[in-house]
């Protein structure tokens, strides 16, 4: 049985939300503060984090930031809950090491498919792992058993939705793919107006494989389309990011 940590100071949203997690066949534990969902995340190794930003003593942006530095929590999806919608605001959550956001208020059946769809993309196993599919063209190799890239001459370690995101553009290869597209592929949910979950990932990605991220030349953006991930074949002469 999957356990759910739930890191939210409204008491009735977070009593609301574990009984439906719980009918849904989770196990769910509960906090209320910065403080104790760090030290509650650390003793019980959750499957899953539901974080709410504006927390007191330690807000949810910081507290995220310190489970990512934490190599015993760096992996747990976490997906944020917060009354902020702004674009800025999901780009801070993003930014901190949160997987997917949420903005309240929202549908619990809404809740309910993207925690299931963050367990099952983070099972352990990369979606990369149990299909007979690309994992390798010229410069770039994909290492689904543990998370990497083997970019050029380096390795390359990649968050889960980095991996995923790579791994969906190599499939592709040389083809534009629709951010509608990649946000079924890789979050796992229908899509909605907003990109910048995908803005946000594609910047991180390429800061680990671009020689100038503001320039990009393997991941490109197709304005108005998506983006396309264009590799030189093996042999020829290319510049790989330092």
């Amino acid at each position: 049985m999957p356990r759910i940590l739930v890191i939210d100071d409204d008491v009735a949203i977070s009593e609301l939300i574990s009984i439906n997690l719980e009918m849904a066949g989770y196990d769910v534990s509960q906090t209320v503060d910065g403080i104790k969902g760090q030290a509650m995340a650390l003793q019980l190794l959750p499957d899953l984090i539901l974080l709410d930003v504006m927390l007191p003593k330690v807000d949810g942006f910081t507290v995220c930031q310190r489970l990512r530095r934490d190599e015993r929590t760096a992996e747990i999806p976490i997906l944020m809950l917060t009354a902020l919608g702004q674009t800025q605001n999901k780009v801070e959550g993003f930014n901190a090491g949160a997987d997917d956001y949420l903005t309240k208020p929202f549908e619990l059946e809404e809740l309910l498919a993207r925690v299931r769809a963050l367990l099952r993309r983070t099972d352990r196993i990369p979606q990369a792992a149990k299909h007979s599919e690309i994992l390798n063209y010229g410069p770039l190799t994909l290492v689904p058993e543990r998370f990497e890239a083997i970019w050029f001459d380096g390795t390359v370690k990649l968050t889960h939705l980095e991996f995923e995101l790579l791994h969906c553009l190599l499939q592709r290869h040389g083809q534009t793919v629709s951010p509608s597209e990649i946000l079924k592929e890789v979050w796992g949910y229908d899509p909605d107006d907003d990109i910048e979950t995908i803005r946000v990932h594609v910047r991180h990605l390429r800061t680990k494989l671009e020689p100038d991220p503001r320039h990009p030349k393997y991941i490109k953006t197709v304005y108005g389309a998506g983006y396309c991930l264009e590799l030189p074949a093996a042999g020829d002469r290319v510049v790989a990011a330092s």
